[in-house]
């Protein structure tokens, strides 16, 4: 009894000071892919581009991103959650994929808290309200009584139905009491694309995604939807400042891995990634994007993602929201 105490607590302290413990996962020895749910040139793939270009050069090892884009990121959810756990395979997890698909999606192939292991909080961002530089409304308050004079008709493009830019969209509709045409794309990089040509008028888009077409002017901006303003973006006025008050809606992203990573793996990771997040040129980007407070340990992590899916559980009720199946 006394042996095994013994080596309990050793096992316990080799752990403390980054020793490999007896226990101890061996770590992936090839390429460690990142999987994004999302096209290249939204915010999901920018974040986890940063992430993997520092994660190569600190680990000597590669760290590739790959996209598997679909059903508003829960495509890669699905996918990551039935790899192996052993590191080699990690999802950048999304707001949609964690928070608000449980809610719209009851037959998700996958549990949150079953098929996941939380590692760490990237950022969290603001979406941006966006509108296609020709449009005449240019305020909320305009954009409000826009919708009201032509009901259903003013359109608001998304990543996809279900996706967190399509639920700031439902909350503002429930909010101002309009209704508003939503145009689901297969991410932020099509549906950009298509509100820079004017196909669609605005978006509720990832503050991480639409920055660089903001400061490029190719689009405006018109609010921000967190209780403050991003860094990134000080002369951009809340929601709240235009007559919205705590609308609170935002998207934020995070490394997970599958359900079985054994903690050494994710404590390594974790560590790294705050590492990671604490370098200047990295900290300068994230407030180019909008994204702020992420780093923490793996329960910060896990917890955000549980308050977050209540959240927007209560969303998805009031509002009767569903989805076309």
């Amino acid at each position: 009894m006394q042996r095994r105490s013994i080596l309990k607590a050793a096992a316990g302290s080799a752990a403390v000071l980054g020793v490999p413990s007896l226990f101890a996962q061996a770590w992936p020895s090839g390429p460690i892919r990142i999987i994004v749910g999302f096209p290249p040139g939204g915010g999901t793939d920018a974040l986890a581009r940063v992430v993997a270009a520092k994660l190569t050069a600190m680990w000597n090892q590669q760290v590739i991103v790959e996209t598997k884009a679909g059903v508003a990121g829960v495509l890669a959810a699905d996918y990551v959650a039935q790899q192996p756990s052993d590191g080699s395979v990690l999802l950048m997890a999304h707001i949609n994929s964690h928070a608000l698909a449980p809610s719209l999606q009851p037959k998700l192939n996958y549990n949150v808290e079953r098929d996941f292991v939380p590692i760490v909080l990237v950022g969290v961002t603001p979406n941006l309200l966006i509108a296609n530089t020709t449009q005449a409304a240019k305020t909320v308050g305009e954009i409000v009584e826009l919708c009201k004079a032509k009901p259903g008709q003013i359109s608001f493009g998304s990543a996809g139905a279900g996706s967190a830019q399509h639920l700031a969209l439902e909350m503002f509709k429930l909010r101002a009491k309009v209704d508003a045409l939503h145009v689901p794309y297969k991410g932020s990089g099509p549906l950009l694309i298509d509100l820079i040509g004017g196909q669609i008028q605005y978006s509720f888009e990832t503050m991480t995604a639409a920055t660089p077409h903001v400061k490029s002017g190719k689009v405006l901006a018109i609010a921000q939807t967190r209780g403050k303003r991003a860094k990134g973006h000080p002369g951009v006025p809340t929601m709240a400042e235009q007559g919205f008050a705590d609308f609170e809606a935002t998207t934020w992203y995070g490394l997970a891995g599958p359900g079985k990573l054994h903690a050494s793996v994710a404590a390594r990771i974790n560590e790294d990634v705050n590492k990671v997040l604490a370098m200047p040129d990295v900290q300068e980007r994230l407030d180019t994007f909008g994204a702020e407070d992420g780093g923490g340990s793996p329960k910060k992590f896990a917890d955000f993602i549980r308050s977050e899916g209540a959240k927007w559980a209560k969303v998805v009720k009031d509002g009767n929201i569903k989805l076309e199946s």
